[in-house]
């Protein structure tokens, strides 16, 4: 399969984005959404189909207890996905406190900066660990070996993010039988987020920062780049 996604650089020359009001794409590639649909929400097709596509990799998740690691539009969007696939308990880590209001906020149990407390999640790496399924979706690397430590034996790591390389204690995969699986981008997972977002099943509101018009784009990039103050941000043309 030969995929392309606009506004890619992974392959030369690069592939145009989709700055702009109007796109013309073959009717296999157009996904329907509800009528009502505001272009905001349905814009969070894409990030949400890379999560569904993530809960996949893990899964059932039925009655699961869950870590995920970063609360960014990813992992946020990853606890949405979680709970809504059926985990019973979801702890949230990250080093904003802006991102962990809006985790806590769509249903996180518990979030934790691990800036300010980086012991806290010690006391789930107790009795061989605490968690049946982790995601890891900072792309910080170095987070892995700590989610071994608190993985429960046979338990799941689903790396979401693209960190940096990173060295495993692998004795701690191999003596816990942990699955260290990883997941890219989606493929029939965008039509079921599509129909997750016009049917409210996932509400998307709580990330929605700011739209914003295009005649102001450099005011949203800005916003979008500073995580104490923005999740999301559109631009609207």
């Amino acid at each position: 399969m030969d995929m392309r996604f606009n506004g890619s650089a992974m392959r030369f020359p690069h592939v145009q984005g989709l700055f702009r009001e109007e796109i013309v794409v073959e009717a296999e590639q157009a996904v329907p959404v509800a009528p009502n649909t505001p272009f905001e929400e349905a814009a969070c097709c894409e990030p949400l189909a890379v999560c569904l596509h993530a809960i996949t990799q893990a899964g059932s998740l039925v009655s699961k207890r869950v870590l995920v690691t970063g609360t960014g539009t990813i992992g946020c969007l990853t606890i949405l996905a979680a709970r809504f696939a059926g985990a019973t308990e979801i702890v949230a880590t990250d080093i904003s406190d802006t991102a962990l209001a809006i985790a806590k906020s769509i249903g996180a149990d518990l979030v934790v900066n691990v800036a300010t407390q980086p012991e806290a999640l010690a006391p789930y790496a107790e009795g061989k660990g605490h968690f049946h399924v982790a995601f890891e979706c900072s792309g910080n690397g170095a987070v892995l070996a700590g989610l071994l430590k608190v993985v429960r034996p046979r338990g799941t790591i689903v790396v979401v993010g693209m960190g940096n390389d990173v060295t495993l204690p692998i004795s701690a995969v191999v003596t816990k039988e942990l699955v260290l699986r990883g997941t890219f981008r989606f493929d029939a997972e965008f039509a079921w987020a599509a129909k997750l977002i016009s049917e409210r099943r996932i509400d998307v509101r709580p990330l929605l920062t700011a739209q914003i018009p295009m005649d102001r784009a450099v005011q949203a990039f800005e916003l979008a780049t500073d995580r104490t103050k923005s999740m999301k941000v559109h631009l609207v043309f």
